[in-house]
């Protein structure tokens, strides 16, 4: 299997990489998952990144067609979905 085959993110085979990080961050991950969950934990957490660039660039499209989403509308609709009165939504 060569390096262009195209997997979506979360699958394929398990390839080896050098990553860096702070010490710091290191700490806190290997205090969370341990020093065999480390790996797993950069996977899953690649693929939020993915997932939350992936969104993002739907949004800069659907803003570049339709404009800026309304922040009124918006957060009647945050309220809605998780039951809250409007303008107490969560934080951005």
């Amino acid at each position: 299997m060569d390096e262009a085959t195209d997997f979506p993110p979360g699958d394929g085979p398990s390839s080896g990489i050098s990553v860096s990080l702070t010490a710091g961050t290191l700490h806190a991950i290997r205090e969370r998952v341990g020093k065999r969950g480390v790996s797993a934990y950069l996977e899953r957490a690649a693929q939020r990144q993915i997932e939350r660039d992936n969104l993002d660039e739907l949004i800069a499209d659907f803003e570049e067609v339709h404009g800026p989403a309304d922040p009124g509308a918006v957060e009647a609709k945050r309220a809605r979905l998780t039951g809250d009165a409007p303008g107490k939504g969560a934080a951005a």
